[in-house]
């Protein structure tokens, strides 16, 4: 037996520098996917015979596919033993089809990428494990596509034919410019063309308060009359406020107050290491419940209505709850947009906050006292990187063309970053431990209850929203107490809201909202154009009588501060 004699004392400079390790391997790897991917590869090497049958099933697909790429040489136009994805727009291109190499470059990758999904299926991993090991594996699949080469990019290399190479030389300059001022990432979008106040956040209103946290922003009424209970509109804390706000034609602010509401948002303060200590009490009490004594003040109105977006909705859904324990009415009704409030169902978003990823992210934070906008950004970006990364490398690096101006992409680029406190408090509760779904969230040393919520609520979700499942934000429904009416629109988390009257919008509607959400969908009536229009009518309903619109924006007490769209969603403090 050894003595502890024996045994190598443990000094502070060894503690030390296993901390500087654990640092280095969380900063390296902070969601753990590298580490996933070595327990996934540790898990197919004990399954020596599966390996095997995959790589000779893939080693029949490429004499498959070199087979069917021979046949287009002589005008034979067989089907590869892959099959592109459909919409996979990396392969769209005809020639895809058509051009024998271009074919077989094509099968191969599709054929790796086969290969890979089966060894994880060998693996058998389970849990947060799995999921990151998928993740990872799937990322750098994307990454690795030969459209992310240039002579793999067939559109790339004719370009660069027709241009004399100028394309390639542009692609070049995008690529040095990213590489300087934007981390290496491709960007997203040309935001040159918009200005906040201008041509985006641009419906005439003004600053009336402004606390350390937030700005609430007064908007001017467009009708004689208008409804006398006000409408507040409660942002993400992480967004900009104007997605509410996007442009003249895309506002949701502006459409309901020209449909007659005296309409207030919400600005929150991008936050800097100051407000590292900020939680989610500070933030539920300084922002939305602050806002609505704010509004009743200026109007007096007894009550407002609330339209919530994303994480906004959660907060608000938390202030129904403290509300209701407390006796408080005055919130009349709630709209929820792609809202969370049961997480049992996270979305992909369930990748990045398990236990080990939120303890790394904590140790990041706590060098900065927050988490950085980009990091935020680039990690919503990873969600869809096809999309929202590849599809630029292609655009900007290989077919050297500027990035595309859009008002939608130019307000995503527009990031906060989070208090460290904040966001571990939320990852912790919500993600978590879901602990507000199961009765469990504590403010003050009170429990809140969800289900004592009565009050009207409108649930809108986006079927393709890959953020909020449709299928988890429909469990609000199920809830809340109350009458609850839940609306199901065309597009992803964000289109889903900036959803104007266009040709292809559409949405779903079921007035008998039960237990299962896809019983809900099966039953439901699918009709043409906007959401906008089911809310405009429902929202009318609760509005109160029409009075005569307000002068002023303000009061004696709130007098104005600044036009809109106000400081803090200029300014980095």
């Amino acid at each position: 037996m050894n003595s502890t004699a024996d045994q190598p004392p443990t000094t502070p400079a060894l503690l030390d520098l296993v901390g500087v390790a654990e640092d280095a391997t969380v900063d390296a790897d902070p969601v753990a996917f590298a580490r996933s991917l070595l327990a996934a590869a540790g898990a197919i090497s004990k399954h020596p015979r599966g390996l095997a049958a995959a790589n000779v099933r893939l080693a029949m697909g490429s004499a498959g596919a070199i087979t069917a790429a021979a046949g287009r040489i002589i005008g034979l136009q067989r089907p590869g033993p892959v099959p592109i994805p459909p919409g996979d727009k990396r392969f769209a291109d005809p020639a895809y089809q058509e051009n024998p190499a271009y074919f077989l470059l094509a099968q191969q990758y599709l054929l790796a990428s086969q290969l890979a999904d089966e060894l994880l299926d060998l693996a058998g991993l389970n849990g947060s494990t799995e999921a990151k090991a998928r993740f990872a594996t799937r990322f750098l699949l994307d990454a690795l596509a030969p459209t992310n080469t240039l002579l793999g990019n067939p559109a790339a290399v004719r370009k660069a034919f027709d241009t004399g190479g100028k394309s390639v030389a542009r692609g070049l300059r995008n690529w040095v410019n990213d590489l300087r001022h934007n981390g290496g990432w491709p960007a997203q979008v040309d935001r040159s063309g918009f200005e906040v106040g201008v041509n985006m956040a641009a419906t005439t209103g003004s600053v009336v308060y402004r606390s350390d946290l937030i700005e609430v922003i007064q908007y001017a009424p467009q009708t004689p009359d208008v409804y006398d209970v006000p409408l507040l509109f409660c942002p993400p804390w992480i967004n900009k406020y104007y997605i509410m706000d996007l442009a003249p034609g895309k506002s949701l602010i502006e459409w309901a107050v020209q449909h007659g509401h005296t309409c207030f948002a919400i600005s929150y303060r991008n936050p800097d290491a100051s407000m590292s200590g900020l939680g989610f009490r500070d933030y539920l009490f300084q922002g939305p419940l602050d806002a609505v004594r704010v509004v009743r003040e200026i109007t007096g109105a007894a009550a407002v209505n609330t339209v919530s977006v994303c994480l906004g909705g959660t907060l608000t859904a938390f202030g129904l709850a403290y509300n209701a324990a407390a006796g408080d009415e005055s919130i009349h009704s709630a709209t929820f947009l792609n809202t969370h409030t049961d997480f049992t169902e996270p979305g992909v978003l369930g990748v990045f906050t398990d236990e080990a990823t939120i303890a790394g992210l904590e140790k990041q934070m706590a060098k900065k006292g927050f988490l950085d906008s980009a990091q935020m950004a680039r990690t919503f970006s990873a969600l869809r990187a096809n999309d929202l990364i590849f599809s630029y490398v292609a655009n900007n690096w290989l077919l050297g063309n500027k990035p595309p101006s859009f008002d939608l992409l130019a307000w995503n680029a527009d990031s906060t970053r989070m208090p460290a406190k904040m966001h571990s408090e939320y990852l912790r509760s919500c993600y978590l431990r879901n602990e507000f779904a199961r009765g469990e969230f504590e403010i003050d040393g009170k429990r809140l209850d969800p289900g004592l919520v009565d009050i009207d609520t409108y649930v809108l979700s986006a079927v393709d929203d890959h953020i909020v499942p449709w299928t988890s934000s429909y469990k609000t429904t199920q809830l809340l107490g109350g009458h609850n009416r839940f609306v199901l629109s065309n597009s992803g988390h964000i289109a889903g809201i900036v959803n104007p009257p266009n040709p292809k919008a559409k949405h779903w509607v079921n007035d008998t909202v039960g237990a299962d959400p896809a019983e809900w969908k099966a039953a439901a009536e699918i009709r043409e154009g906007t959401w906008w229009n089911d809310w405009t009518t429902w929202i009318a309903e609760r509005g109160g009588a029409k009075v005569a619109a307000p002068e002023q924006p303000g009061s004696t007490q709130y007098p104005l501060i600044e036009p809109s769209p106000g400081r803090y969603v200029r300014a980095d403090s």
